[in-house]
């Protein structure tokens, strides 16, 4: 479900003003007021998270450069790392 941004029009609450956030589903309806001080809200558009650029984030330096651990699956329940601190393998044994 998208995360939301609504505003006060004018000055709102301790709730509302700046800005909230509310996590809906696309098909319910747009909030208008303020659920405390029934100050009328609008939503506003913010910028999306988007990872841009593909493959190289998921290269085993990447994940080792920001503290990950990258596991590969060898066979059945078992795991050999690839990057990162930790354990060499994980089984489930």
């Amino acid at each position: 479900m998208p995360i939301y941004e609504y505003a006060p029009v004018t000055l709102g609450c301790s709730d509302c003003a700046p800005s909230f956030e509310v996590v809906q589903k696309i098909s319910e309806p747009e909030l208008t007021h303020c659920d405390t001080c029934k100050q009328p809200i609008r939503r506003i558009i913010s910028a999306s998270a988007v990872i841009v650029g593909g493959t190289h984030h998921l290269r085993e330096g990447h994940f080792s450069k920001h503290g990950f651990t990258q596991y590969r699956k060898v066979e059945q329940g078992k795991y050999e790392k690839t990057a990162g601190p930790g354990p060499d393998t994980i089984s489930g044994d």
